[in-house]
């Protein structure tokens, strides 16, 4: 919840509160001039909403156009609320928000249109890559920089940003200023596929509790984030397989076929005593799971002097396998947690001598 003053009237005008309820921002006068008797307000006004006892009416005194800052600032409250149960989607939000907020300041929304969009796009293609912390650290930002562009899907994360912060806004705005603006091209075809010699030379690096996160991603074709997320309670040893109740598709909350090393991993950390709460891969605080392992993945793939790769090419490695192994893509997207087949064809790619082995199984069965 969030208590203010209107920008275009200034202390003079009464304390205004705005909050979400059910997926929706309610914003409007408290008629005080009192921080926190605003701040009671918004809270009876809350609790009167909830047990139903009023309704949601209008604002008496209509409400004027939020700046960005504001709209910005509400949209990503929003957010944090509605993709409670995906705040890798939240955490995106905030992310795409630096940048959005560094160039357009704080005008009126009402006075960004498409060439402000274009303009943001040419300008943010121009840019390079933020250094690591760490680098930023040691040298300071003035010496902490690098020559690497920005990718294409970073400008579109921060688009689609805009675009959604917009679409919350939609009575503020006769159009949706995003909405005719051409998103970068993406490649997003990724062909990096360990071999058996190199996956040995990663995992041997490998500490924990990346080595079991891996281990699992290359068993098993999970997401990071869902290995990540793996309870206790959602794990079935005696019947083969473990519960994910994520995604945001009905296919990604799904039923995880579990292999021997799978079930071997999963035994082990069940069995750790070290491993306190629900969460099989805790982080810092055991209420909350790892939130994630970028570090230690770019660390081993170093150690292990192995052509680098993303965490996530673990999950392509192993649909790779599973296809050059014959399983019909339909049961391969299930597996994956794809609701659709096409975008199988992200993750399996068949090396050269599978194509031509399929090549020579199909002459056998014409030669039959």
């Amino acid at each position: 919840m969030r208590v203010y003053k209107r920008e275009d009237k200034g202390d003079s005008s009464p304390y205004w509160y705005c909050f979400v309820y059910k997926g929706r921002r309610i914003r409007r006068s408290s008629g005080v001039y009192n921080k926190q008797d605003a701040k009671d307000i918004a809270s009876a006004f809350r609790t009167q909403l909830c047990k139903g006892e009023v309704g949601i009416d209008e604002p008496e005194e209509k409400e004027p156009v939020p700046r960005f800052k504001q709209a910005m600032e509400d949209f990503l409250e929003w957010a944090k609320i509605e993709y409670a149960a995906h705040p890798a989607t939240a955490r995106r939000y905030q992310t795409s928000s630096k940048a959005l907020l560094a160039y357009f300041g704080n005008p009126a929304i009402d006075r960004i249109d498409s060439d402000d969009v274009e303009k943001f796009k040419t300008w943010r293609t121009k840019q390079k890559k933020r250094a690591p912390v760490k680098k930023i650290r040691k040298r300071g930002e003035s010496h902490a920089k690098t020559n690497k562009s920005l990718k294409p899907a970073t400008i579109n994360r921060e688009l689609a940003c805009l675009k959604h912060l917009f679409k919350q806004n939609a009575s503020f705005v006769s159009q949706n200023p995003v909405k005719d603006v051409k998103f970068l091209d993406e490649d997003n075809e990724q062909t990096r596929v360990l071999n058996a010699e190199e996956e040995k030379l990663y995992l041997l690096a490998a500490s924990q509790p990346l080595q079991d996160i891996a281990t699992l991603m290359l068993e098993t074709g999970m997401r990071p984030e869902e290995v990540y997320r793996i309870r206790r309670e959602n794990v079935f040893l005696d019947q083969g397989y473990l519960f994910n109740p994520y995604g945001k598709t009905k296919a990604a909350r799904r039923k995880v076929p579990l292999s021997v090393a799978a079930s071997n991993v999963l035994l082990k950390r069940i069995q750790n005593e070290k491993i306190k709460g629900d969460y099989l891969f805790p982080g810092r605080s055991t209420d909350a799971p790892i939130v994630k392992v970028n570090a230690a993945h770019t660390a081993t793939v170093k150690r292990s002097k192995v052509a680098a790769f993303r965490l996530y090419d673990l999950r392509h490695t192993w649909a790779t396998r599973m296809a050059q192994a014959g399983v019909d893509l339909v049961t391969l997207a299930a597996m994956l947690g794809h609701s659709k087949i096409n975008m199988v064809m992200r993750y399996a790619h068949p090396t050269e001598e599978h194509q031509f082995a399929a090549m020579e199984k199909r002459q056998r069965y014409v030669v039959k």
